[in-house]
């Protein structure tokens, strides 16, 4: 990607002590694209932008930047904006002087630097609070303030270290729906961390799920959604968690025959699953509750229901003593009733016990055991 304008990394790997934080990362991100860097806490992936932003002293390997290579070079040097969740704003400027500093530091004009700032202001609705010392701001405002400075300068590469983690939930939402639009317009190659996947599906073209210093999965996240590449990314992105259910497949009339909790499936998965320990993995929101026996559902107790959102989280207990949790719309019996269940069959993989990668493949058909 020498050649083209936006983020490369090759081959990056950090490394403290004995401790490999990142091993071999490789990312191409356009510019225009957002690539949500996903994962749990303590993955390094506030590390791996620390390193792109040229912060990150044990770094190695290569970074690209519109077909410039800026590995030796420092922070300054980069063509970067970068907004982190702790705001970091200079506790002594106003909000205005915050936003601007960037453009200062370049030597832009006074004129151009107040339309510059007024510009990205109103964008983010806080043209009202310029004039306030960060101390004075909310939690929402600093965070738009940070996110002004970032983006006022027009960076090659946009650096964003989880900017909504510390705003209530309601900011939260809002700048879900506002940010696709607003990364858009600034046209960066915005590379944006998380852990938080309703916000890596909102926000990402694409989704990185970052675990043990290696990238698991780097894909669509609806791809990540309905296709996890592994037992560990499909328990990442949802919740409730997905159901990993004990089976071992056996060879069935037109595939791969699995059944688990009660249900039997029959996958065009490799053959060479038969016989092997693994997982079904079934989404909770693929999972319908029955209050009456039907085709292709499986007997189970209704053990406890709890809302979420605007579903409802059913554990169910099969007639094997599976535990099944699902998520549905609607009402529906009390607890210690007994239910049927089915599964949409879209969202099914089945994953190896021992390894963890997913090994079926579309297409399955369900019915009762």
């Amino acid at each position: 990607m020498s050649d083209q304008r936006g983020l490369s990394v090759h081959a990056l790997e950090v490394t403290f002590g004995r401790n490999h934080l990142l091993r071999g990362i490789d990312l191409d991100v356009a510019r225009g694209e957002t690539l949500v860097l996903f994962g749990p806490s303590g993955v390094g992936k506030t590390v791996l932008l620390r390193a792109v932003a040229g912060l990150e002293p044990a770094a190695r390997g290569q970074i690209i930047i519109d077909g410039r290579d800026v590995t030796t070079r420092g922070p300054d040097a980069r063509g970067l904006g970068m907004a982190f969740q702790n705001f970091a704003l200079y506790p002594h400027m106003s909000a205005r002087d915050n936003i601007a500093s960037p453009l200062v530091a370049r030597g832009v004009a006074r004129e151009e630097r107040e339309r510059r700032v007024g510009a990205v202001a109103d964008l983010l609705r806080i043209a009202h609070v310029l004039g306030h010392a960060p101390r004075e701001l909310s939690n929402g405002q600093k965070q738009r303030t940070a996110l002004a400075r970032a983006l006022i300068g027009a960076p090659g590469v946009l650096l964003l270290d989880d900017p909504l983690r510390n705003v209530d939930a309601k900011l939260r939402y809002e700048m879900r729906l506002e940010l696709p639009r607003l990364l858009r317009n600034a046209g960066a190659a915005t590379l944006y961390v998380t852990q938080d996947y309703r916000e890596a599906m909102a926000l990402g073209d694409r989704v990185a799920i970052l675990l043990d210093g290696t990238i698991a999965q780097l894909a669509a996240p609806e791809d990540i959604y309905d296709r996890p590449a592994s037992r560990a990314v499909a328990r990442l992105f949802g919740d409730p968690p997905i159901n990993l259910l004990a089976c071992r497949p056996t060879d069935g009339a037109g595939g791969v025959q699995v059944t688990a909790a009660g249900l039997r499936r029959v996958l065009t998965a490799d053959r060479g699953a038969i016989g092997r320990e693994c997982l079904l993995g079934l989404r909770p929101d693929a999972i319908d509750v029955h209050a009456q026996p039907r085709p292709g559902a499986a007997p189970a107790e209704l053990v406890a229901t709890t809302p979420l959102h605007e579903r409802l989280v059913v554990l169910l207990r099969s007639a094997g003593g599976e535990e099944v949790v699902a998520s549905v719309l609607g009402a529906v019996p009390a607890p210690g009733s007994q239910v049927w269940f089915s599964a949409e069959t879209a969202h099914a993989a089945l994953f190896d016990a021992a390894s963890g990668a997913r090994i079926a493949a579309a297409a399955p058909i369900m019915e009762a055991a």
